[in-house]
């Protein structure tokens, strides 16, 4: 082998052992009796941007790897067939509107009518009781011959027909109440249309307003899942979020160490890409089945490879404050202090980037 070629290899071994050494001298000590450590990646909460409506994605305002802010708009999808139903509804309710304005005029005749029924029945009792009163004066002449027996013939006939003519009079009021309520039933159902258009209208509104795409939270673009012009069906999803405002690192502990943990136990978190920090955490959640081995075993050595997985949470305000540098998947470590009475060895002292 060439002279060179053992130079480079020689320098080469000698760099990886340097980085090596200063890798491990960043490292913890032995953390003793009352602490836990295990293995991990940093995790977020995935959110899918979805369509709330099938259609035609027509402009996607961000690529994989952008940060976004809660309620920015991302996404925009083809609104056109909703306008065309808005302006249609828009339509039938000025429709529906002239229609009540008709009906409440029909009310408005039939009371007139109703009052001219009222009017003629008036009249037509005057005119029986005029005519009730000629007979009463006319009956007892006929025994002297004062009057011809023709006469009074035509004054009975008369007071029937004024008996008849109010009896009419009554009908056409009546008529003219029914004639009202049914009036009034035509303005109440227009009235119902009118509403009934009006939610159609707020139904095509929300529609078009949700075809505007928000985010939801603060966080990072993972993936475009869809793309201009293409269709899509109700709930299909156009773009994959990180929520990073709710980061935490998955570990496993063995089940001595897992048994004595409670949610809430303080955590520190060191990642391997930056092992000068040190980011505080707690944990969040600890499985109740155990991982890697069958879930019954028998004998106590089979039982102390049980593993349990452990979710340590980022604080969320601790997040907000470096939310722009928050990476998913960076490997590390997470020390668990299963004793709170313990102090924290000093190279696990909380140490954050300014």
């Amino acid at each position: 082998m060439h002279k060179t070629s053992f130079v480079w290899i020689g320098l080469m071994a000698v760099a990886a052992g340097l980085a090596f050494l200063i890798w491990r001298s960043l490292q913890p000590a032995s953390l003793g009796e009352g602490f836990a450590s295990g293995n991990g990646r940093i995790e977020a909460v995935e959110i899918d941007v979805a369509a709330k409506t099938p259609g035609r994605v027509k402009s996607i305002l961000v690529n994989e790897g952008d940060f976004v802010t809660a309620g920015q708009v991302v996404a925009y999808m083809d609104t056109e067939v909703l306008e065309s139903q808005r302006r249609e509804a828009e339509a039938q309710l000025r429709q529906a509107e002239s229609a009540v304005e008709r009906a409440r005029s029909q009310v408005t005749q039939r009371e007139a009518e109703r009052a001219a029924a009222l009017a003629v029945i008036a009249q037509r009792q005057t005119e029986l009781a005029m005519a009730q009163k000629r007979l009463a004066r006319s009956e007892p002449l006929v025994p002297d011959h004062a009057i011809a027996l023709l006469d009074l013939d035509e004054t009975r006939a008369a007071v029937e027909g004024a008996r008849a003519a109010v009896s009419v009079a009554r009908a056409q009021a009546g008529a003219a109440d029914a004639a009202i309520l049914t009036a009034k039933s035509q303005v109440l159902e227009a009235q119902s249309v009118i509403e009934a258009w009006r939610a159609t209208i707020q139904r095509l509104q929300v529609d078009i307003d949700d075809s505007a795409l928000k985010s939801p939270r603060d966080g990072r673009v993972q993936y475009r899942i869809a793309q201009p012009s293409e269709v899509i069906a109700g709930g299909g999803k156009v773009l994959n979020l990180l929520d990073l405002g709710d980061v935490y690192m998955t570990f496993f502990l063995p089940t001595a160490a897992a048994g004595r943990l409670v949610i809430g136990s303080d955590v520190r978190l060191v990642f391997d890409a930056a092992p000068q920090y040190v980011i505080p955490a707690k944990v969040s959640f600890v499985s109740d089945a155990a991982q890697f081995t069958p879930k019954t075993v028998e004998t106590a050595s089979e039982r102390e490879k049980l593993m349990f997985r452990v979710k340590a949470q980022i604080d969320p305000e601790l997040l907000k404050q470096h939310i722009r540098s928050v990476k998913t998947g960076l490997p590390g470590m997470a020390y668990v202090r299963l004793d709170s009475n313990r102090e924290w060895p000093a190279s696990l002292h909380v140490k954050l980037p300014s």
